[in-house]
């Protein structure tokens, strides 16, 4: 019996040694020195746990201390701590260190994520907290310590006692905060302004030069083509709760809106001009005003153009005299007539604060002063090829580009957004003119002025796209005839001034006809379709071109096929490897004879491409439909066209939609009538109905003026 005494104490005295030394505990049971008491020893505890009920007599007072009492973790000093000390997950942390974005970025996602958090106020009160999203320590020895903080912490989150044990939970309300480039507005708004009031308390002061943005950073309000213009918003009255509406389109989300209205001048409010103007009329005047101010940017983009890019030694050492021409072209010359036009703009202004009429400017300038925009518009096709070269095969034109860029002048924006600036605003001031146009119809003689401007520019636009066009094409044919060998077919005088190319492409060659049987297995032929004639090639290298065959428009015929038709030929285990063919007949060749060539593309959207070009001819003669039956879409990215085919768009262009294929868009550009195809990723449908009647009368307003 004492053995077994014996034995067991020794057995005691090894577990004491053994958490003595595990942890870190001294000869009575007490914490080391250096470590933090978080919670009493594990010898009093311990003693504590064990003592009989009869009490026994205090202790001297240098040791009479009352026994602690074991705290949970939801009492802990960790679990208590608010505030800056309060534990957070990683996820919480890493959201509100989210980055401004750029001026010249797009801040959609922030304004949505803002939407989001007003529309649902339990995301802000109610965040999810997962265990994977902690920032968690794990102890040396094993998961204590990270099991301790994992429970103190999720109990912390479902509520806090007081640390008395008193009281009501303790409530964390940790918030969000929404991600935005201008200060987030309060909940509450006063009660609802109407338009002139709004003016008087938005007064700006000083002058709208005092503080110019880029060009490529507004979006003009003349150009506005939803179901409300800013005038419109500018009547409503605020919901109650004091938050804009959800619903309410945003088609171009990188746009910034000028700085500053006719409304808000210093002039205008003190002399207290709204309360004696009726709405039209201070419509009219923002219209008039955001010429003016839209010019004011333009012209100083323009400045940076030159002054950054073009006057820079360091871009100049990196090219050739032709190559900065091409680049460049007459840039100084737009930027004076720009600067002409502004000045004239800005002297009317000055002297009435109630601007009678700018037609007169308008139409003035557009007829004698802004032919150098003819000669800028005519040089795209060399400015894009210079740039493309140089940026591709030129490294020291790289650097000293991407250093120009950098520079805060520029706003972190590409040299190339510089210099479409032009096309730019030559192709917007229809538009705006035209919504001068519409303020004015109550007043006959304003209306006539207006309309007369609206023709002038209209024509300056035409011969702007003439230009572009008649420079590209020229080029573009006497390339291709050094190309293309007539050595097996009769010749075909190429060059001619009314022959341009519609489309170019390599395509599958599915039955081999007289004119690709001797070829190897699944050929290919490479087709040239000009607005007049179709030539068939075989490709045989990127510059060199054989012609097999070729037959005027009129005399050709296209027809869709499916893989599963019974009439395709080869039968069903060869149409398995032609997705998406079409037969082309011509039906007199270059022989006089008729020929039938079944042809595969590798997508849907290339096939409808090539039908859509083939069968130009065909839509031509039908006439064109019902413009107010058809989509509408408001492109909300800029794109540059890669092929013949496809059409070049700005943002904040309106499109009407002929044709949709495979994620690609077949439509013709509202501001001048120009068609091709374009990515379906780019634009957003217009759907209220006021809008595309607007948009259709605008474009039968400019089309007339056009072709007058």
């Amino acid at each position: 019996m004492s053995q077994r005494y014996s034995d067991s104490s020794v057995e005691e005295k090894l577990l004491e040694y053994r958490f003595h030394s595990e942890l870190r505990l001294d000869a009575k049971g007490n914490p080391a020195s250096g470590l933090p008491v978080v919670r009493s020893s594990l010898h009093s505890r311990s003693n504590a746990a064990f003592q009989p009920d009869t009490p026994e007599p205090p202790e001297p007072a240098p040791e009479s201390q009352e026994p602690r009492t074991v705290i949970l973790s939801t009492q802990s000093p960790a679990a208590l701590k608010m505030g800056t000390q309060q534990l957070i997950p990683r996820s919480l942390a890493v959201s509100s260190k989210a980055k401004t974005p750029a001026r010249h970025q797009s801040f959609g996602a922030a304004m949505l994520s803002k939407e989001a958090a007003r529309r649902n106020p339990q995301l802000l009160s109610a965040p999810s907290f997962s265990l994977d999203d902690m920032d968690l320590d794990t102890g040396p020895g094993g998961m204590l310590k990270r099991n301790l903080r994992n429970q103190s912490y999720r109990a912390a989150m479902k509520g806090l006692g007081t640390p008395g044990g008193e009281g009501g939970p303790a409530k964390l309300t940790p918030k969000l905060q929404a991600l935005a480039e201008e200060p987030s507005e309060p909940s509450a708004r006063p009660a609802a302004k109407n338009k002139k009031a709004l003016g008087r308390k938005r007064a700006h002061k000083g002058s709208f030069k005092d503080d110019p943005r880029l060009y490529q950073e507004i979006r003009e309000r003349g150009l506005n083509t939803s179901h409300e213009s800013d005038d419109d918003l500018l009547d409503e009255p605020p919901s109650p709760e004091g938050t804009r509406k959800v619903d309410a389109p945003i088609v171009v989300k990188s746009y910034r809106p000028p700085q500053i209205t006719w409304s808000q001048l210093p002039e205008v409010v003190e002399l207290g001009i709204l309360d004696q103007l009726p709405a039209e009329e201070r419509k009219r005047q923002e219209a008039i005003f955001e010429i003016l101010t839209s010019e004011f940017s333009y012209q100083h983009s323009l400045g940076i153009l030159v002054a950054e890019f073009l006057q820079s030694r360091e871009l100049r050492a990196t090219m050739t005299q032709m190559e900065h021409h091409h680049l460049f072209s007459n840039i100084t010359d737009v930027l004076s007539a720009s600067r002409r036009f502004f000045e004239d703009l800005e002297r009317r202004h000055k002297a009435q604060v109630c601007v009678e009429d700018i037609s007169d400017i308008l139409e003035e300038h557009a007829e004698h002063h802004f032919h150098p925009y003819i000669s800028y518009c005519s040089n795209e096709v060399y400015q894009q090829r210079a740039l493309q070269r140089l940026t591709s095969s030129n490294a020291t034109f790289r650097e000293a580009l991407r250093a120009i860029e950098q520079r805060p002048a520029c706003g972190g924006l590409p040299m190339i957004s510089f210099l479409i600036l032009p096309m730019q605003r030559v192709t917007r001031l229809p538009l705006l003119t035209d919504t001068l146009c519409l303020k004015t119809q109550g007043h006959p003689e304003r209306y006539k002025a207006a309309s007369r401007a609206l023709k002038a520019i209209s024509k300056l636009v035409k011969q702007c796209n003439e230009g572009a066009h008649k420079m590209e094409r020229t080029e573009q044919m006497y390339t291709l005839h050094t190309q293309l060998d007539f050595s097996k077919v009769k010749s075909l005088p190429l060059i001619s001034a009314s022959r341009w190319l519609l489309k170019r492409g390599e395509l599958f060659v599915v039955e081999e006809t007289g004119l690709f049987r001797k070829l190897a297995s699944r050929p290919t032929c490479y087709l040239f379709l000009f607005n007049d004639v179709l030539v068939v090639t075989k490709k045989k290298s990127e510059d060199s071109f054989v012609v097999q065959d070729y037959a005027q428009v009129d005399h050709i015929q296209v027809q869709k096929m499916e893989p599963s038709e019974a009439s395709l030929p080869g039968g069903g285990n060869r149409s398995s490897s032609v997705p998406h063919p079409f037969q082309l007949t011509l039906l007199h060749n270059s022989e006089g004879r008729q020929e039938k060539i079944l042809l595969s593309s590798d997508s849907a959207s290339d096939r409808a491409r090539w039908i859509t070009a083939l069968t130009h001819r065909e839509r031509q003669a039908r006439g064109p439909p019902n413009k107010g039956d058809l989509l509408q879409v408001e492109i909300t990215k800029a794109y540059l066209a890669k092929q013949v085919d496809e059409i070049t768009l700005q943002q904040a262009d309106v499109v009407l939609i002929l044709e949709q294929e495979d994620g690609w868009l077949y439509g013709e550009r509202l501001r001048d009538g120009e068609t091709g195809w374009f990515p379906e990723d780019i634009a957003r449908s217009i759907t209220s109905r006021v809008a595309v009647e607007g948009n259709v009368r605008r474009m039968e307003r400019l089309r007339v003026e056009t072709d007058v």
